[in-house]
């Protein structure tokens, strides 16, 4: 179970990964919540607007159409790359779609066909719409297409997905056909290797170091720590059984801690993981990186290592 991040959270996520991000008028307050769920969240999803021009585009993102009203998605891609956030939680975007592709996309598996309609994807998924006629004519230039690179990494970064939860529009509803002008497998690809490096950065690891694994570590609260993904740290440490971790065992680490904190009186874990990293929910991952046992065990003058923002 995946809850959505917060809107501070998906923007900053957003932003670590290099993009450059336009914040349209109340996006983290537009949405559609009150005609269902927002969340659990499994995954990121590619569609094509059909339409031409930026301004025009995004305005339609927001303010949806007769019959279907906005948001359409939660970030818009026009064509010099810029992701202009338009809503944050339930958005009219993927429809209902194949459950059998929603349990491909949970395991990280290679997606069946989709032939069914029968689940509510606006629930389950982030979508970004991509300013794109649509006709296999129209181009996708290189700086759009490395935005919807890093829009999707980023999110895969911070869930600790891998490329796998990456799907588009086709492959989740019978009928739909974007995005069209490239395919999904290629986009795919180009996530799986920028997860292979850190945020803003180009595929390839990271000289990065080493951790060792203590008492109640999991894989994904290392990644997440590391600012990496489980996949990347099972196939850097050729670990058979992910779940299965021995402590004092040390692993490989593609990334490392960018900044260091020094405690103070009254401060807590979750109080400087507000304060420094944007979510209090963080605070485990300061635990992790600095082995500390207790996490209620901090004293003014320690000095703690910071997962990246």
């Amino acid at each position: 179970m995946a809850p959505p991040a917060s809107a501070t959270t998906f923007l900053r996520a957003l932003k670590a990964e290099g993009l450059d991000v336009v914040e349209v008028g109340d996006w983290a307050g537009h949405n559609r919540n009150h005609k269902g769920p927002w969340g659990p969240v499994h995954g990121v999803m590619i569609h094509h607007t059909v339409t031409k021009g930026s301004a025009r585009t995004v305005d339609i993102c927001r303010k949806g159409y007769s019959g279907l009203p906005g948001p359409l998605c939660h970030g818009v891609i026009t064509k010099d790359g810029r992701v202009h956030l338009v809503g944050y939680g339930r958005a009219n975007h993927a429809g209902s779609g194949d459950d059998d592709v929603l349990r491909a996309v949970i395991g990280e598996k290679a997606l069946p066909v989709d032939n069914e309609a029968n689940t509510d994807g606006n629930r389950y998924f982030y979508g970004f719409e991509c300013e794109n006629l649509g006709d296999g004519k129209d181009p996708w230039p290189a700086a759009q297409l490395e935005a919807i690179e890093k829009a999707a990494a980023a999110l895969c970064r911070y869930h600790g997905w891998n490329e796998e939860s990456v799907i588009g529009h086709l492959e989740w509803q019978p009928g739909k056909i974007d995005p069209r002008g490239f395919t999904m497998s290629a986009m795919r690809a180009r996530v799986a290797k920028r997860l292979g490096s850190k945020p803003g950065t180009g595929g390839g690891s990271s000289s990065g170091g080493t951790y060792t694994v203590r008492k109640g570590d999991t894989l994904w609260a290392i990644a997440r720590a590391h600012r990496t993904t489980v996949p990347v740290l099972v196939d850097l440490n050729d670990l058979r059984d992910p779940s299965r971790l021995a402590v004092g065992q040390r692993l490989k680490v593609p990334g490392a801690a960018t900044a260091t904190y020094t405690v103070t009186r009254g401060d807590t874990l979750w109080s400087i993981a507000a304060s420094k990293l944007g979510d209090g929910n963080r605070w485990r991952e300061i635990a992790s990186l600095n082995k500390l046992r207790d996490a209620d065990a901090i004293t003014p003058g320690q000095k703690l290592k910071l997962p990246a923002k």
